[in-house]
């Protein structure tokens, strides 16, 4: 993994400053601590940076940005394509020479050659965000793989377009200017993240997952949709018809095993040392077990726990893996103090609010990782989305069977109405039940009932935070609205309309799929990609640490989408088929033990002394004077959770790490956390 940015200019009167290209490429100096490059096209229109972090063919030769053979196309690549050798045997057939002997960037500056960007998509498995500049065609292509691994962001400024791995390089340009997106903070506040293509900076976009664009030499932008996690890819109807029980549970075992291990075997191309995070749960154990069937060295694992919260440790599970595999094990301990040690370099790294605690511990086991002589390392992220994993979903069906579908269905529309009114009214007398208030009303209007696994305020929450009216639109160029990029309802303040994208999409496309698949598609559109797996990067990147992601490889997904909701819960089990396809790999107590999940005590930590500053840093921050938010809700929220009345820490956490967002890249508070 590496740091990409870019400049064009079609304003003919700019040109690409050199010194100003290279300070934003070395503002992701953590991405590449390896080496640094740039190009400017001859007429200084086009620029291109790179920071190395070197993993596959560790030669200088496989520097970049780098060239085809006439130097008119020219790449700049995040990531790593798995099946490049394959690929580039199929371009030297094609009479293509390669300079290199085995970059897999190279491959891209080829693949593009002989099969266009559309080819190139199409053909490439990996996870990537890259940048290619077509001097013939005179166009800038930008690129983000399929489910989202690696971010890749753009600013569209008057006669310039800008991209970058991370937003703090795009800020490094003198034409953006910082300022908050209030619509797009109001959707982080539903979904502890916000949707792409929109980010938290007003004027700076993420590409979504799977999407391409184009922008040529005159400024015209284009873009489009060139892969989707829509059911109907992965298994041809007459590969299961007719089969018995037995027969089908074997099919779709023996398909989930056998891509989990390409998937595994793809991840370990790496001329650099590589390990696992290990939790302990299925899915890091069974990353370790088949990580250590193909290998003859012991795979190096590494845990996380808490110092002053042992209860949260999942260190007992992940001993034992490591005992079993003869692995290279480690270990870090944290506390509060670590945590609040932490926080200004977390604000820092993240570029945008991501509101999950997670990334606190995922922070010290990624720099134990890499202080370990590690440079990639698999995780789990992406099993229990396509797999049917969090328990959560089996609540969701549940209520949908018996309360929802029912209810929606059968009661007359006067009794729902009377029902609602009734639950809203008790949720002003007792918050605890804000939540069944909201499901009523979404019900009642004729909303989604699932909107995500992580839902931070619901909407009867945010209308005591949100004061009535504050929110609007920052403005976005016209090109992202045309492109489809950009669902104009996005712009609105109401964040049930990114939810309805995403169903309205599946129901067009998958009209006749169960509604766990199409919960599993929103998560994926959404939760994983936009938070999980944004997460994921950051944290490891700002270590130098390349994570890589096994269950989410592309042909996997696929597969998985086309597996019906019987199945992914049968015997009313989470991950019934993936547990089932690793029976015999990894110990059958860790496989049926009961989920923990990756966590952190930051409930327990905003009762201590943590929970007394962040108020002061929340209720002091110049974001609370802008008009957005009721104080006395706020206040309520702190008092509640000190107090022990409800567990708020989520919601305190969420406006907590915006403010602190704000404070230090709106406001300016700009040391240096790097």
């Amino acid at each position: 993994m590496c740091g990409i940015v870019g400049v064009l200019h079609f304003d003919g009167a700019k040109t690409v400053d050199p010194a100003l290209l290279a300070s934003m490429r070395d503002t992701m100096i953590h991405r590449g601590p390896d080496g640094k490059g740039s190009w400017i096209s001859p007429d200084r229109r086009v620029g291109l940076g790179h920071r190395r972090l070197s993993i596959v063919d560790l030669s200088a030769g496989a520097a970049q940005p780098m060239s085809n053979e006439d130097g008119d196309v020219w790449v700049t690549f995040n990531g790593e394509i798995y099946n490049h050798l394959k690929l580039r045997a199929e371009l030297i057939a094609a009479g293509h020479k390669f300079r290199t002997a085995g970059s897999d960037t190279e491959v891209l500056v080829h693949g593009y050659e002989q099969w266009g960007l559309d080819g190139l998509l199409a053909r490439i498995s990996g996870d990537y965000a890259f940048a290619i500049w077509d001097g013939r065609r005179r166009v800038l292509s930008l690129a983000r793989d399929r489910i989202g691994v690696k971010p890749l962001y753009f600013s569209l400024q008057p006669g310039t377009a800008l991209f970058a791995s991370e937003i703090k390089a795009i800020l490094a340009h003198p034409s953006v200017r910082r300022d908050i997106d209030p619509v797009a903070m109001y959707h982080y506040l539903t979904f502890m993240t916000t949707p792409a293509p929109l980010t938290m900076f007003a004027g700076v976009y993420k590409l979504p997952a799977g999407w391409c664009m184009e922008v040529d030499a005159r400024g015209k932008v284009s873009a489009h949709r060139y892969w989707d996690a829509l059911p109907g890819q992965g298994i041809k109807p007459d590969e299961t018809k007719g089969l018995s029980d037995g027969a089908l549970e074997r099919f779709y075992v023996d398909g989930i095993r056998q891509r989990l291990s390409e998937s595994v075997n793809d991840r370990m191309m790496s001329d650099v040392p590589y390990g696992v995070f290990l939790s302990g749960g299925v899915d890091s154990s069974t990353n370790v077990a088949l990580m250590a069937e193909l290998t003859d060295r012991p795979i190096e694992t590494f845990t996380v726990g808490f110092k002053d919260f042992p209860a949260l440790n999942e260190l007992d599970h992940a001993r034992l893996v490591a005992d079993k595999f003869k692995t290279n094990h480690h270990e870090v301990l944290i506390d509060e103090k670590d945590m609040m040690g932490y926080l200004e370099r977390l604000v820092h790294h993240q570029d945008e609010p991501l509101a999950d605690w997670v990334c606190i511990p995922l922070y010290f086991v990624s720099k134990l990782a890499k202080d370990s002589g590690v440079t990639v390392i698999n995780v789990g992220e992406g099993a229990d989305e396509i797999f049917s994993g969090y328990t959560k979903y089996l609540t969701y069906l549940d209520l949908y069977r018996r309360y929802w579908r029912p209810f929606c269905t059968y009661a007359p529309p006067l009794a729902q109405h009377t029902i609602n009114s009734a639950m809203r009214t008790l949720a002003r007398l007792y918050p605890n039940v804000e939540r069944e208030a909201d499901v009523v009303e979404r019900a009642v209007r004729k909303r989604e009932m699932f909107w995500g696994g992580a839902i931070t305020f619901w909407d009867t929450m945010k209308r005591q935070l949100v004061i009535d009216g504050s929110i609007h639109s920052a403005g976005v160029p016209d090109e992202l609205i045309a492109t489809g990029m950009l669902p104009s309802s996005y712009l609105e303040p109401d964040s049930y309309n990114v939810v309805r994208s995403f169903g309205e999409r599946f129901d067009r496309e998958s009209p006749t799929r169960d509604v766990l698949n199409r919960m599993i598609y929103s998560e994926l559109k959404q939760r994983l990609s936009e938070l999980l797996l944004m997460r994921v990067d950051k944290i490891t990147m700002s270590t130098s640490l390349e994570a890589r992601v096994p269950y989410l490889a592309h042909k996997l997904v696929e597969f998985a989408m086309d597996i019906p909701m019987e199945w992914k819960t049968r015997n009313h089990t989470a991950k019934y088929l993936l547990k089932k396809a690793v029976e015999g790999l990894i110990p059958d107590q860790l496989i049926y033990r009961k989920k923990m999940g990756f966590a952190a005590p930051m409930s327990q930590w905003l009762r201590g002394k943590f929970g007394a500053e962040a108020k002061q840093t929340l209720l002091s921050s110049p974001l609370m004077h802008r008009g957005f938010f009721n104080r006395p809700y706020i206040d309520g929220l702190f008092y509640d959770h000190a107090n022990g009345r409800r567990d708020n820490g989520f919601l305190i956490w969420t406006l907590f790490n915006l403010s602190s967002w704000y404070d230090y890249w709106i406001e300016g508070r700009l040391a240096d956390a790097a």
